[in-house]
């Protein structure tokens, strides 16, 4: 299934603001696997996109999770911010990002392991709760850059 998944994609070359929410469940992030061009899982990121113009961050990560997952979410607490400054497949990217714990609505996703949802773009993504102990010994990134460290030091 990963090559239904993967897309070649790349950052613009601009710095983008982004917001991301952070949901667990029984100690496991909510994240979406990230592939590579060769259909290969690069790692994993919590969901949320862009900062529209005009928009704050939280209504851009409420925005996010309504068109993507079609649940309304509860932002809990102030974020963590990080400036990530990566290279996907080759080229640059460049992000400010606002990471908030959310909550979502009860019984929302109760007894799914996956959720399957499509990007703006029409591309089809799937999102798992992942354990970042094991993320972290089996090698597999948590997106972006700074994030497992923040979350590790709370």
């Amino acid at each position: 299934m990963a090559s239904d998944l993967s897309a070649p994609w790349r950052p613009k070359p601009q710095i983008r603001v982004k917001a991301l929410g952070l949901h667990w469940r029984q100690g496991r992030l909510l994240a979406a696997e990230v592939y590579g061009d060769s259909g290969n899982l690069k790692g994993v990121r919590p969901l949320g996109g862009g900062v529209d113009f005009g928009e704050t961050w939280q209504q851009a990560l409420r925005r996010e999770f309504r068109e993507e997952l079609e649940v309304d979410i509860e932002i809990e607490g102030a974020p963590q911010v990080l400036e990530n400054i990566y290279q996907h497949e080759g080229a640059l990217g460049h992000e400010v990002i606002f990471a908030a714990q959310v909550a979502f609505p009860e019984g929302a996703f109760d007894g799914q392991e996956e959720i399957l949802f499509h990007e703006d773009n029409g591309q089809l993504c799937r999102a798992r709760w992942f354990d970042l102990d094991l993320l972290h010994r089996d090698g597999t990134a948590l997106f972006p850059d700074g994030l497992s460290a923040c979350l590790l030091r709370k």
